[in-house]
């Protein structure tokens, strides 16, 4: 038996979870949730990140390993940061790997957060026991990954599964990545929010129940860039499961039902009825369950 604890690093929640093997079978102990503390820069991020994950181990026996999620492009090498295209502050080259590392007088294993997402879903949740499996996480960002005979395909230089960052509409909106028209920057949640001219995914999602013309028209937009994006994962790695994640997916038919509707009509090649469109299984806390995996399989 042997337990393992997961960070999952967001731009407003840092949330954990601690899983347990024994005897090759996995299960999930506990979750939690604190604030990020963002606007403060990332050395006050970091120690966060020390202190959460400090008394999560303090409160578990038999720790072994520990996963950090995180929302953007690390080096594998270094463990400093590349792209948080969604955090404030200058995180250009910053060293977050070593620095939770040190603070925490243990080794950790670095996993981009829909990576980490994609391994909890595939391996425990909506996608258990299928093939080939494409996930994809909706909310301040967009994140996917991809999962090919249980285990995540990263390509050849190691970030393939980048759903979110696929071009749906060119010249379109300017996109964080530094590229315009990308599902991300066509269906994130607050660009959602101001499509229907609501504060927030969850207004607009009150709003479409209540038959509120704008927010059917936003809801509905999303679900058209959206199923473009997923129609060509669909036509070129030809998943059997799709696991739709995130904030915006909790909102559950009223947003399945347009989305796997738009997948449908754009596919003509494969047969759409025997991929499943399904919703997560772990909610918010996926990415903290993979972060937690990604420490004990280091894949």
């Amino acid at each position: 038996m042997s337990r393992h604890v997961g960070l999952d690093l967001g731009g407003t929640n840092i949330k954990t979870a601690v899983v347990e093997r024994r005897e090759g079978d996995w299960s999930l102990l506990s979750t939690g949730s604190v604030e990020t503390g963002a606007a403060d820069g990332p050395e006050a991020v970091a120690a966060n990140l020390v202190a959460v994950g400090s008394a999560t181990i303090a409160a578990n026996d038999d720790v072994k390993t520990l996963g950090l999620g995180v929302p953007g492009h690390f080096d594998r090498e270094s463990g400093r940061i590349l792209l948080f295209p969604n955090l404030p502050g200058d995180w250009d080259g910053f060293p977050l790997r070593d620095r939770v590392a040190t603070g925490l007088g243990m080794n950790i294993w670095m996993v981009n957060d829909a990576r980490a997402f994609t391994l909890a879903e595939g391996l425990l949740g909506s996608g258990k026991g299928h093939n080939t499996v494409a996930c994809i996480t909706l909310g301040t960002g967009v994140g996917g990954g991809l999962m090919i005979g249980g285990r995540l395909h990263r390509g050849a230089f190691g970030v393939a599964g980048e759903l979110g960052h696929q071009t749906v509409l060119p010249e379109g909106p300017l996109c964080g990545c530094g590229n315009r028209g990308c599902v991300e920057a066509l269906v994130r949640a607050d660009v959602l929010a101001s499509d229907a001219g609501k504060d927030s995914a969850e207004e607009v999602f009150e709003g479409a129940r209540e038959r509120d013309e704008r927010c059917l028209v936003a809801v509905s937009r999303m679900a058209y860039y959206l199923g473009i994006g997923l129609a060509n994962v669909v036509t070129i790695l030809g998943p059997d499961c799709i696991v739709v994640g995130g904030g915006i997916a909790e909102a559950g038919d009223l947003v399945m039902t347009p989305i796997t509707e738009a997948v449908r009509s754009r596919v003509t090649l494969v047969p759409t009825d025997r991929i499943e469109i399904v919703p997560a299984t772990f909610g918010r806390f996926a990415g903290a369950v993979g972060a937690a995996l990604a420490g004990s399989l280091r894949p």
